[in-house]
């Protein structure tokens, strides 16, 4: 059982969202520590309002898709000591359009944002844990990597990357007894600000409040995948079981699927590099 209180936590994208909830809850188990980056100066000055009375945060701007910046930064905490115990791979942008709309730029991206930021902080980190033997690795991906979505089909490719590398990362661990844990978590849409404009038909958005508490209730658990709601299970199993056309149908006609993108805003950035009007962070 992974143990909160006492540790050192690392949170990507920890400014706003369902990053700066977990941080707070962090805080309030007992943290140690809590390290915050973000790629916004306005959300982390907000954030330090919040969290700073709670506990010892330290906050930096980073662009986690800069695996230069990344990769300094992290032997900069080992040189100064910081163990991280507890690292959430968080941060995370959509770019809602369909795939031709997409700029080069915008998959470019995406997939170092998304897919290549977790895998180069992971590595930079991974090392002091096995050597401590100990720590855990929480990876959230989406339920988007399970499904096949029209108007995100750069975002699900990079969570169905996540998903599969996040679960052969926690493959070797347990297969070398480093005592590294891994969790990937694999939500439905949530009501951030991120899917803004999102249409759900059946199953309800998922409120930030509640995924953050159960993201941290699966840590303590040592939870190897989180689906959210529990229905997200189902989806490995319908496609096993259905021909393809059968689960479009159950995915398109009746829940609604193809068409919960066809409205979706997302949240405009504020700083320099914005994205454009049809993507978000989390």
């Amino acid at each position: 059982m992974t143990k909160i209180a006492g540790c050192t936590a690392l949170i990507t994208g920890g400014a706003s969202g369902i990053g700066l909830l977990m941080g707070r809850m962090l805080l309030e188990r007992g943290a140690a520590r809590l390290i915050v980056w973000d790629a916004s100066a306005a959300n982390i000055e907000a954030a330090g309002a919040v969290l700073s009375p709670l506990g010892a945060v330290t906050f930096e701007r980073m662009d986690v898709s800069d695996t230069d910046a990344v990769l300094a930064a992290a032997e900069r905490l080992e040189a100064e000591g910081a163990a991280i115990d507890l690292l959430f791979n968080n941060a995370g942008i959509v770019v809602g359009k369909p795939f031709l709309d997409n700029q080069h730029a915008d998959i470019d991206r995406t997939l170092a944002i998304n897919t290549g930021a977790l895998m180069h902080l992971t590595r930079a980190l991974l090392p002091g844990m096995v050597a401590r033997g100990g720590g855990h690795v929480v990876n959230i991906a989406s339920a988007a990597a399970l499904v096949s979505n029209p108007n995100m089909s750069v975002y699900a490719a990079s969570k169905w990357a996540v998903t599969g590398w996040s679960d052969a990362l926690r493959l070797e661990m347990e297969r070398s007894s480093t005592g590294v844990r891994v969790t990937t978590v694999l939500p439905y849409y949530i009501h951030t600000g991120m899917f803004d404009g999102v249409r759900s038909r059946l199953i309800p958005i998922l409120q930030p409040e509640d995924v953050a508490r159960r993201i941290l209730r699966a840590v303590e658990r040592d939870a190897v995948f989180l689906h959210m709601p529990a229905i997200v299970r189902l989806l490995p199993l319908l496609r096993g079981l259905l021909p393809t056309r059968a689960l479009d149908f159950v995915l398109n006609r009746i829940f609604g699927v193809a068409s919960s993108m066809d409205a979706f805003k997302g949240r405009a950035d504020t700083e320099e590099e914005a994205p454009d009007a049809n993507s978000g962070r989390r």
